[in-house]
């Protein structure tokens, strides 16, 4: 038995096929295929069930799993302990994204920058960043796939993930100067219910933003009805501006990207008043056609970003001397 047939089996049962668990190993289909009938044969058991459209797990093959994930962890752990006695940081970070979140620092938390400094210090570690919607990544840091990911959260972090939250942003309804809504509005603000029946715009779903929104509505009794949906809240405010719905983001999404590109970025300042209304904060869209920024409320729903790892620690010194870097940086507080 080696090594690679226990690394191939956990592959092909945590990706459901042989062909995905290629590409992840970088090894070709029918390389996998043969060492793990090469493992079955040498175990003289039947460990996937290869019937389906999805390859499964039979129940000798559930039972080695484990065993086989234990091996894995045992060997990589040696090597760990090893590096960490050569005094030298060595090996791979995979490191997840929101879309945007390396494009600026935000309240003092620079992605970039700290990668940069850690990869001055550590020039041997090799660093994999990947973009991807939260609920995507989060799935991702529990299979192994990701080290560390910088997330939005719809509400607490799912079991085995521990979190830093970096950004915490009121959520707003931006909507062109002559809508309804700005009429409607009291002291800037609308209820949640008001946004019943309205044409949204959001970001997909599985971000941390839609996440809130979706969640929300259905507590209301409603389902949100989104006609247009977008990576970047910047893209969200200019189909608003263009006067195709209420687009739901974080309180000054227009100025750029950002880690608030799942939640948000800087507040701006401006005024556009509804009649009989009060104020809402204007949001500049550079098109010539002014936003207002409507207050969410009833209930009040705000966006998060946080840093994410397993809560037993990343696998790694790399990864864990990182994480380090990148909480002692980060403003924010533990999730619950």
């Amino acid at each position: 038995m080696e090594l690679a047939q226990l690394r191939y089996f956990v592959a092909v049962v945590e990706e459901g096929g042989f062909t995905r668990a290629g590409a992840r190993l970088h090894v070709s289909q029918p390389g996998v295929s043969a060492q793990v009938a090469q493992l079955e044969r040498e175990l003289g058991q039947r460990l996937l069930d290869r019937s389906g459209r999805r390859v499964t797990p039979t129940e000798a093959g559930r039972a080695v799993l484990s065993y086989a994930r234990a091996a894995l962890a045992a060997v990589e752990g040696v090597r760990r302990t090893a590096e960490e006695f050569s005094g030298l940081l060595r090996g791979r970070v995979a490191l997840g994204l929101i879309p945007g979140a390396a494009s600026a620092a935000v309240d003092g938390f620079d992605v970039v920058e700290v990668l940069g400094a850690f990869h001055d210090e550590h020039p041997g570690v090799e660093i994999a960043l990947s973009e991807d919607t939260s609920e995507r990544m989060l799935a991702a840091l529990l299979r192994g796939e990701l080290d560390l990911a910088v997330v939005g959260l719809a509400g607490e972090p799912p079991p085995g993930v521990s979190c830093q939250v970096v950004l915490d942003e009121p959520l707003v309804a931006a909507v062109r100067a002559d809508d309804p809504l700005v009429a409607a509005a009291v002291d800037g603000e609308i209820p949640l219910a008001a946004l019943r029946g309205r044409a949204l715009i959001s970001l997909p779903r599985g971000t941390g933003l839609r996440g809130v929104l979706e969640r929300a509505c259905a507590q209301a009794g409603f389902a949100p009805r989104v006609d247009f949906e977008a990576a970047a809240p910047a893209v969200l405010v200019r189909l608003a501006a263009r006067g195709l719905g209420v687009a739901v983001v974080p309180s000054g999404a227009e100025s750029g990207a950002g880690p608030r590109a799942d939640v948000g970025a800087g507040p701006t300042s401006g005024t556009a008043t509804g009649a009989g209304a009060g104020t809402a904060t204007g949001l500049g869209t550079g098109t010539g056609t002014g936003l207002c920024a409507l207050r969410i409320t009833e209930p009040r729903l705000t966006g998060r970003v946080a840093l994410a790892w397993r809560t037993d620690g990343p696998p790694g010194p790399a990864a864990h001397t990182l994480l380090g870097r990148l909480r002692a940086q980060a403003p924010g507080r533990p999730a619950p």
